[in-house]
């Protein structure tokens, strides 16, 4: 064998070996789900803005689990948190905030989320950012129905015709 041609499989076995080490190698995102969908859900009906988070999962997940969710709070203060078991046998995993106030249009937020076995050991960590496309300020203040029949809320519709959708003045520019 020559020099060269020795040099060259020794390169080749490397990289190959190099390759077999990166494909062992764990992300922090890497586990039983995986991230289908981020999103902010308008709902101006009833004056609420929430985060809408989908996972689908592709491996089995351990009896027990728990997703912790950490929404950045829009209004500014603490994250959100949000606990939620998971079932085994779901396929989809849905995780929605709280109710928000002050969310900006293009704005990135971010959110954390982390998949705990029932002995609270990490198996998976998701981190990821939402930014929606509308601003908080085309909802109203105040729900624009109450009640099952959804009726017109009189403190939006007045008996004289008029509508105030109210403005929400607590929010930072």
């Amino acid at each position: 064998m020559t020099i060269g041609r020795i040099m060259l499989t020794t390169i080749g076995v490397g990289m190959i070996a190099a390759l077999a080490l990166a494909g062992c190698q764990r992300k922090d995102d890497e586990g039983p789900t995986q991230l289908t969908g981020r999103l902010f859900v308008f709902n101006y009906r009833v004056a609420s803005a929430s985060y809408m988070i989908t996972l689908k999962k592709i491996a089995p997940i351990p009896e027990g689990t728990t997703a912790v969710a950490e929404f950045e709070n829009p209004a500014g203060g603490d994250p959100l948190v949000v606990n939620q078991k998971i079932y085994t046998f779901w396929d989809k995993i849905t995780l929605e905030s709280p109710d928000l106030r002050c969310v900006r249009k293009d704005r990135p937020y971010s959110v954390s989320i982390k998949l705990v076995d029932a002995s609270d050991k990490t198996i998976q960590t998701i981190k990821t950012e939402v930014k929606s496309d509308l601003d908080q300020t085309v909802l109203p203040t105040k729900p624009l129905v109450v009640g099952p029949a959804y009726t017109a809320n009189p403190d939006i519709f007045k008996g004289d015709g008029s509508a105030d959708y109210g403005k929400d003045t607590a929010c930072p520019a």
